[in-house]
């Protein structure tokens, strides 16, 4: 676990950091697992402590479609807003990264909110944060092709690992764009051709001169 990351994020506030130690509990992922199901009962929020996850919702047609990811120090604003109305979960949170995260109960979560202007002004740059990214992904439906928003999530995913090199199958792109494989491994394959990227077996390896 990295201490930092909570009192980097509320380094005005020494009291509300060891309150959410003291209230929270620590639990350890490994990637693929499933920290939130989608019509689960929302009891506590988890807080990044160290790792990566990202957020899904599922189509009624089965399909999944990536909405956004939760680096250390983030929580999930759909966790906040679900267990604030003591409404089920409406979307799924996946371990993309071995993950450290800190859980705090929903009555603490309501009590800070009270207590402290920090956790408020928190939740608020989150949902603003959350908001900008789900109207990305409402914008690159709308009017980008499957293709653009391929290379994007390609762009972002390595962005966030901070590597050319991303480590992920065809089906699991189509999944998080909410298409189906053979349109990825289609369009992945023209993307080679014009040299954006490599292909791997399971890898994908993008060009040094993005």
């Amino acid at each position: 676990m990295n201490p930092n990351i909570i009192s980097s994020e509320f380094s005005s506030s020494k009291e509300l950091t060891d309150k959410l130690y003291q209230n929270g509990i620590l639990k350890t992922y490994r990637e693929g697992e499933i920290i939130l199901d989608e019509n689960a009962s929302i009891r506590s929020i988890p807080i990044v402590m160290k790792g990566l996850l990202k957020v899904i919702r599922t189509e009624e047609d089965g399909r999944e479609i990536l909405l956004y990811y939760i680096k250390a120090g983030e929580s999930c604003i759909m966790s906040f807003l679900g267990g604030m109305h003591n409404e089920k979960s409406i979307v799924k949170a996946e371990v993309e990264e071995d993950s450290e995260i800190l859980f705090l109960p929903m009555d603490k979560v309501t009590l800070f909110i009270k207590e402290y202007p920090e956790w408020l002004d928190y939740i608020f740059r989150l949902y603003h944060k959350r908001f900008e990214e789900l109207l990305d992904i409402i914008n690159a439906i709308a009017f980008k092709k499957v293709d653009e928003r391929l290379l994007n999530l390609l762009y972002k995913k390595s962005e966030i690992s901070q590597s050319k090199t991303i480590v992920i199958t065809h089906e699991q792109l189509a999944n998080e764009l909410g298409t189906v494989r053979v349109v990825v491994s289609r369009l992945l394959k023209q993307l080679e051709d014009s040299g954006k990227l490599k292909l791997g077996r399971n890898k994908i390896i993008l060009s040094d001169s993005i």
